[in-house]
């Protein structure tokens, strides 16, 4: 096995150790949150949350792109790159203090008023664990990040059950639990890599700022784009639905959650991979081989995921969040082509074109509203979910013709196409077929047909991986 699948599979089995154990408990923990707390409490913390996650990007100007591509480069300033983001920082949280102080004495957004503490201590926590991550992830920590990444989570997931069960805190205790445990992980890292020692106040790194913003500048907009993507649709759920309606709508995402995490893993390590071995003609066939395993596993995983949606959901949505089963599929779709888009985007990484970033984006972000608008005052919630799917295929494809600007990669399009019509066949039959045995044995030949498809790159990835397993027994 060459150079190039070693350094992926190293960097993927270190991120694996960090997400997949941890998010896989905290997975389970969604039937706690849905008995502990109700549809409307579930509802304003996702609003929350939601807002904190565009508003970083935009105050920060985005600089933990920077931090992230500028800490790959091994010859770049670590005292500039550290320094900057440490600047953006301090600026983006005083901006948010300034607007809570303002509205604490005009009481401009009542509910904000309300939770301003968590409102303010969410930012902060949530800036200061994406730069941090950032610069752990480009300066190649994979390790230190993975278990900052377990820290994280034994502490969100301990603090949530111990606010929500015995102290009985409610919404209060969700808040904290979800600040504290990412606060955990910054304070690791910070301490593992000492980067206060690249913390240079003294020094300005204008040159070096410059060229930091110029880079990240253009990703605002992407980031603005994947955040109205992701869910600005929760808003318009909340004006035509209520807010109710949109605590249901928001944990919905737990089961497609299961292919997310296969998502973040990969693409965490493959930005490493497509900076560090970016090759045009791709001679030795990486970028091509790389590409039909992870649409392969990803399409089979979505598969197995609609094809089970009702059963997980009688385990894990109670109550009145039982209905959330109908959006899985489409939402569960939308992970796939969020995920080949972002192998797509390793490519701009790689040659550092943000704005080819942004354009796609903007493009999805643009149907995603107007579909939206559309489709949830006639289908209801059901709207928003389709919405996103259709979205996300927009920017794939998009970015599949961006992204051959610099590689062309080979691939099998019509069959995946076949496979992709099959998946839209799946969340039909869920859908609107009776929950009963003749749904499921269709379900099952669904996914037998998905299988032979990709038989050959089932064999692919197989033969990876026991190719792996056999150069490290041989090295053991």
């Amino acid at each position: 096995m060459n150079t190039n699948y070693k350094y992926l599979f190293k960097n993927i089995g270190l991120l694996t150790l960090s997400n997949f154990a941890t998010k896989l408990i905290s997975f389970f923990l969604v039937p706690l949150y849905t008995a502990v707390l109700t549809t409307e409490q579930y509802g304003t913390y996702d609003l929350f949350n939601t807002t904190v996650g565009v508003l970083i990007p935009i105050l920060s100007l985005n600089i933990l792109e920077a931090v992230l591509r500028f800490g790959m480069d091994k010859n770049y300033s670590k005292d500039a790159i550290i320094t900057v983001g440490s600047k953006w920082l301090g600026i983006s949280t005083c901006f948010v203090f300034l607007v809570i102080v303002v509205n604490h004495f005009f009481t401009i957004i009542p509910i904000l008023e309300k939770y301003k503490i968590y409102f303010f201590f969410m930012f902060f926590t949530q800036t200061l664990s994406g730069i941090v991550t950032a610069y752990s992830r480009g300066t190649d920590h994979v390790a230190s990040l993975s278990v900052s990444s377990i820290i994280a989570s034994v502490i969100t997931i301990g603090c949530n059950i111990l606010f929500l069960i015995p102290f009985k805190w409610g919404l209060v205790g969700y808040f904290w639990a979800n600040i504290l445990g990412p606060l955990a992980q910054c304070v690791y890292l910070i301490v593992r890599l000492k980067a206060w020692r690249h913390l240079n106040l003294k020094k300005k790194f204008v040159t070096q700022e410059k060229e930091m913003i110029s880079y990240s500048s253009p990703l605002i907009a992407n980031s603005i784009s994947w955040w109205i993507n992701n869910v600005s649709d929760r808003y318009i759920v909340t004006l035509f639905c209520g807010v109710a309606a949109n605590g249901i709508y928001s944990v919905s995402t737990k089961i497609p959650s299961i292919l997310n995490i296969l998502q973040t893993i990969f693409n965490q390590a493959w930005d490493l991979s497509a900076v560090r071995d970016f090759d045009p003609a791709d001679k030795s066939g990486f970028f091509r081989n790389t590409y039909r395993a992870y649409n392969c596993l990803m399409v089979i995983v979505c598969s197995l995921i609609i094809a089970s949606d009702r059963i997980l959901a009688k385990f894990l949505y109670l109550g009145k969040f039982y209905t959330a089963w109908k959006y899985v599929p489409f939402l569960t779709i939308a992970i796939v082509f969020g995920a080949l888009t972002g192998y797509l985007g390793g490519f701009f990484t790689a040659t550092k074109d943000s704005k080819a970033y942004a354009t796609s984006t903007i493009y999805g972000a643009v149907v995603n509203i107007i579909l939206n608008f559309i489709l949830i005052p006639i289908i209801g919630t059901l709207g928003a979910s389709i919405s996103t799917a259709v979205c996300y295929i927009v920017v794939w494809l998009i970015r599949f013709f961006q992204s051959r600007k610099y590689i062309k990669i080979k691939i099998n399009l019509i069959r995946d196409i076949i496979s992709y019509l099959l998946l839209i066949l799946q969340t039909c039959v869920i859908l609107f077929l009776p929950n009963n045995v003749l749904m499921y044995v269709i379900q099952l030949g669904l996914v037998a047909i998905i299988m032979l498809l990709y038989k050959n790159d089932i064999i692919l990835i197989v033969s990876k991986i026991l190719d792996m397993l056999r150069k490290s027994n041989e090295y053991n």
